[in-house]
């Protein structure tokens, strides 16, 4: 998290959001959108960072059921930790693909071993994307006046977001539960992927591969003896992606706002998540706001659209982007005090301990 890779995805992110400003700045002047923005009602803003902390408590409260089947009895606290720590790496990493390697560090780092916490981070991520498919595929469905104004640019994002997440998510459940399929379309791929060279170390993507099918082989053995453990996972990821989506509707009633119904706005933000939520991007910068400005217009109508956008994804990502940082440094500072304590706790019990040199 605090490498050169972090730095540069949080530059990345940077400079992505200003483009983005500079974009919504070209539609409305800047007079206008803070004369729109003076209209919303603070409290909402509340509700939606409330909303935000519900998000990520269901995410930490998953983590602490899983944790306790495994036989860790981690605090509800340092569980909230992993989640903000997640939250932010995932938001400055493209694909969102670094959060859940910096969550097994930190567990790994308070004594929870490596393939616990990857068996943890396996099951979230299988029921959030379940979850999130099914919302979005019944919003689809429930929504025509959505589907119609979803336009073609956003329509195609949707069918690639949607076709990729299903083939993550029959992936993962094969890997899971057929492990002779997934081990030979494992296999193969590698063979592949060496035959043209795309591949230079074959053995040693093999030894990874093999220990990744052994984690789902887990993941398959751990759902099989705690059965009741998978609806309670599916509640409280409903109940994580219902806060997440709900966002835009606080900010609806924010600008005085009536008509439209909690299912219909959240439904939409569903659908721009699985639209925008696998683009190679930091956080999906610029894609989100795009894609979010030309389905809730709909709603908002063209003079509020901007301004909400900015407001929900304020809410949702910039917000909690900064505070997740400020956690993320507080659990990174409680791992290094630890360590040295420990460190020294050892040097004063070694009586062959031999002095630090100065400098």
């Amino acid at each position: 998290m605090s490498g050169k890779k972090g730095k540069l995805g949080l530059v990345i992110l940077l400079a992505v959001m200003a483009v983005m400003c500079a974009s919504v700045l070209r539609s409305q002047s800047l007079p206008e959108l803070m004369g729109a923005l003076s209209r919303l009602k603070p409290q909402f803003l509340v509700l939606g960072l409330g909303l935000m902390f519900c998000f990520v408590g269901c995410e930490a409260l998953c983590t602490k059921s899983i944790l306790g089947r495994l036989g860790h009895r981690v605090p509800y606290r340092r569980c909230l930790g992993y989640s903000f720590v997640g939250f932010y790496v995932s938001s400055i990493t493209p694909s969102s693909t670094g959060g859940q390697p910096a969550q097994i560090y930190y567990m790994s780092r308070d004594g929870v071993p490596a393939a616990h916490g990857s068996l943890d981070m396996l099951l979230i991520a299988v029921c959030y994307q379940v979850t999130a498919l099914a919302y979005a595929g019944i919003s689809f469905a429930l929504l025509p006046g959505v589907r119609q104004g979803l336009g073609t640019g956003l329509g195609l994002l949707l069918l690639y977001g949607g076709s990729v997440m299903l083939l993550l998510t029959l992936g993962m459940l094969c890997m899971m539960f057929l492990p002779g399929v997934a081990e030979r379309g494992v296999g193969g791929l590698i063979r592949l992927g060496a035959r043209l060279g795309l591949l230079r170390r074959r053995e040693e993507a093999e030894e990874k591969a093999a220990r990744q099918l052994a984690a789902y082989r887990q993941g398959a053995e751990c759902v099989r003896q705690n059965l009741s453990l998978v609806p309670a996972l599916l509640g409280i990821t409903f109940v994580q992606l219902t806060a997440l989506y709900a966002v835009p509707y606080a900010v609806y009633l924010g600008f005085g706002l009536r008509g439209a119904g909690l299912f219909e706005l959240a439904g939409t933000q569903a659908i721009v998540a699985v639209a925008v939520g696998l683009l190679p991007l930091p956080g999906a910068v610029g894609a989100a706001e795009g894609g979010a400005a030309r389905a809730f217009s709909l709603f908002f109508g063209p003079g509020l659209v901007a301004p909400a956008v900015l407001a929900a994804r304020g809410v949702s990502f910039y917000s909690f982007l900064l505070l997740s940082f400020l956690v993320s440094l507080g659990v990174h500072a409680r791992t290094r005090r630890r360590d040295r304590a420990g460190a020294a706790a050892g040097r004063r019990a070694s009586p062959f301990c031999l002095p630090e040199r100065a400098g």
